[in-house]
């Protein structure tokens, strides 16, 4: 999905993304080395994530009743996190958090480093070629983040953003769907999230490409920045949902989390971002 620091950039990356829908963190050989050797334990599940995309996932100091810790210090908690907890609950296992960048999720998966991806990540036709799905367990919207004194807050569709500088996160839906638009600049792709976002507030590019809840948070954290929703038929033509990947060879696995999932009701998913939505750094 998908899905990227001055005084007000060391903001945005300590408070609201710690927190996309890549990381500013990745997990190295030793930070995994005791996730890998969990997996001896089949009463553990360890799910892979950025903890730097609130609200579906961010990084915090501060423990309460929804987080994972992830480190001696740091705790992962968000919309993910609510959910693989259940998940890993409906399956009789322990969960645990293992956080990497977004680019080493599904080579993580398929080293056998994690069991599982709960990430914000859509099924796409690519990605299938690695990994298997389960069904989506949260559908979004598409919207674009623009500055809040731009001439772009006013647009309605996509074609609006003709000849604008627009910028995705790296390896997500995000990036891909830019050139949907008709004359606009496709900028290089950000590598994380919070570095689109930075790279709007410096006036580099126009727009970011971002899924609403996600877009909320940044809005709420920056004055300076508007969320663009698009008019009906307007909108970019793509998949809006993320679901959770697991290895191809473990069918025994995806099993049990498509049974899970199907016990959490889509009335209580969209309670459990509202949830997330309202405690995410950027609104503290």
């Amino acid at each position: 999905m998908r899905n990227l620091t001055t005084p007000i950039a060391a903001f945005l990356m300590s408070a609201i993304f710690l927190t996309g829908c890549g990381s500013n963190a990745s997990a190295t050989a030793s930070e995994t080395s005791g996730s890998t050797a969990s997996a001896e334990s089949a009463d553990v599940l360890r799910v892979g994530m950025e903890c730097n995309y609130a609200p579906f996932n961010w990084t915090t100091t501060e423990s309460n009743e929804y987080t994972q810790p992830i480190s001696g210090v740091d705790y992962a908690d968000g919309y993910d996190v609510v959910i693989a907890s259940k998940l890993a609950e409906a399956t009789g296992k322990q969960v645990q958090i293992v956080k990497l960048d977004w680019d080493n999720l599904i080579l993580s998966l398929n080293n056998d480093q994690i069991d599982c991806i709960i990430a914000g990540m859509t099924d796409t036709p690519e990605r299938e070629e690695e990994v298997n799905f389960t069904s989506p367990y949260y559908e979004s919207e598409e919207v674009m983040i623009v500055k809040a004194d731009s001439d772009y807050a006013s647009a309605t569709g996509i074609q609006d953003f003709s000849g604008a500088k627009v910028q995705g996160q790296m390896n997500t839906v995000y990036d891909e769907v830019i050139d949907q638009i008709e004359g606009v600049s496709h900028e290089p792709a950000a590598e994380t999230f919070p570095a689109a976002i930075q790279a709007l507030q410096a006036g580099a590019i126009d727009g970011v490409v971002s899924e609403l809840p996600v877009a909320n948070g940044a809005v709420a954290a920056n004055s300076d920045l508007a969320i663009v929703r698009f008019a009906e038929g307007q909108n970019f033509e793509a998949d809006t949902t993320v679901s959770i990947a697991v290895r191809k060879d473990d069918s025994e696995l995806q099993s049990q989390l498509e049974e899970a999932l199907s016990q959490i009701s889509e009335e209580e998913r969209n309670e459990i971002m509202e949830a997330a939505v309202s405690r995410q750094p950027a609104n503290e």
